[in-house]
């Protein structure tokens, strides 16, 4: 049975369940009549936003279920059977179209298309604006979001400054904002003139472009596509909740929690 939030329509704001995870009803897209709850299994990384900035943005009620990566929390057994690769996010979806058993999905570009596809949201419909779409997510998931990771790492993590690493990083992030920003040049999002998933899977790995050794201002368009984005109501209600899970968010990685991210082997993570 939908809770009274949900069975009396897409109501914004944020609620407790008996388990304690916060759920929430956006206003955003908001759709009358009830709406399938998804269990989303999130900490605030670019990789994590992606997905609130979806549901957000879809009005799509969503029960957070916090992964503290810097806990080790993402090799529990119970995580795992959800998501193998010991990463976040990843979704459960009690009431897939078609009905049927729970959907399970990791990987949070599969995710967006999951979701794109089941709401028929940001998504266009022909072949070839669909394709437009994919070329430019799987662009994400590939390249930017990859570069841009190690970016951080050598940058921002690693135990000892490797002057070739950094400086090979920096540079590839930035050969990679010059691709956006041409790809802006003659049009409002990264796919075409309508908002899209693959606009959601590039902002979060932009938002950090400080600390990866960029200035925006060197990329006029993607600037404006960025703070277009930033400006959305969805995408700020997104932000929203990082702070929410995680109350050191924004504050320095402990030397505890680089241990538990970094250097894993199959070994260590075996469970």
């Amino acid at each position: 049975m939908p809770s009274p939030a949900c069975a009396a329509g897409v109501v914004a704001g944020t609620m407790l369940d008996r388990s304690g995870a916060p759920t929430h009803f956006p206003s955003a897209g908001g759709i009358a009549g009830h709406q399938p709850m998804i269990e989303l299994h999130y900490w605030p990384t670019p990789n994590g936003h992606k997905i609130t900035m979806f549901l957000e943005e879809a009005g799509v009620p969503y029960r957070i279920h916090p992964v503290n990566i810097g806990k080790g929390e993402q090799f529990n057994p119970d995580f795992l059977k959800i998501a193998p690769n010991n990463r976040m996010p990843a979704i459960v979806d009690d009431e897939p179209a078609g009905g049927g058993a729970p959907v399970t999905l990791f990987e949070s570009g599969a995710i967006l298309l999951y979701l794109a596809e089941k709401t028929g949201r940001f998504i266009p419909g022909d072949p070839r604006g669909r394709a437009e779409v994919l070329q430019w997510l799987f662009w994400q998931m590939g390249g930017l979001g990859p570069m841009l990771g190690q970016n951080h790492h050598f940058s921002q993590y690693a135990p000892e400054k490797i002057d070739y690493a950094i400086k090979r990083y920096v540079n590839e992030t930035n050969r990679l904002y010059g691709v956006l920003d041409r790809r802006l040049a003659d049009r409002a999002f990264v796919a075409g003139p309508d908002y899209s998933i693959a606009d959601m899977a590039c902002y979060p790995w932009i938002v950090p472009w400080e600390k990866q050794g960029q200035n925006l201002d060197e990329h006029p368009n993607l600037k404006r596509w960025f703070t277009a984005i930033a400006e959305r109501p969805a995408t700020k209600a997104a932000y929203a909740r990082a702070p929410e899970v995680n109350p050191d968010f924004g504050k320095t990685m402990s030397e505890d929690a680089k241990k538990v991210m970094f250097g894993q082997t199959a070994a260590s993570t075996k469970r």
